[in-house]
């Protein structure tokens, strides 16, 4: 199945666009799912899950489902020794765990900034000068990008 993106591009430009800034490659499934094989060979990837929970859960409409998938987000994410913790600081989970019970779409902002910060400073760069990254940028394949991607 071929690479479905915005761009009219082979896997290999694609992949040295994503250098230009995280937003380019969290928006490209491709990247995203690069990215994401990197994170979990750094034993990380529940910062990408979590920011992309909360970009989900910001498109909800209904009332029930906000509290329901809010719910879910902290008990998956935030509340103490979650399956997938994410390390933020006491104030910002404190914040959570007491607005929880009446959650609004802007509840996880803070914990997303934070995330998303972290992921930008540390992760992103790291993975820009991983193997992994370096294995697309100089890839000739194109088609299927699973092939392109280790560890998958």
């Amino acid at each position: 199945m071929p690479v479905k993106c915005c761009f009219y591009r082979s896997p290999t430009t694609e992949a040295t666009a994503w250098c230009e800034n995280m937003d380019t490659l969290l928006t490209n499934q491709a990247g995203l799912d690069a990215f994401r094989t990197f994170l979990k060979s750094e034993f990380s990837e529940e910062n990408v899950e979590f920011w992309l929970a909360c970009e989900d859960f910001k498109k909800t409409e209904s009332a029930e489902k906000i509290a329901s998938k809010a719910r879910m987000i902290y008990s998956e994410f935030i509340e103490a020794d979650a399956p997938k913790e994410i390390n933020i600081d006491f104030s910002t989970r404190d914040l959570i765990s007491k607005n929880i019970a009446e959650p609004t779409l802007k509840c996880f902002d803070e914990a997303q900034k934070l995330i998303y910060s972290l992921m930008a400073k540390d992760s992103f760069p790291r993975f820009l000068k991983s193997e992994i990254y370096k294995k697309l940028v100089n890839s000739k394949q194109v088609g299927n990008h699973k092939k392109w991607l280790p560890f998958l």
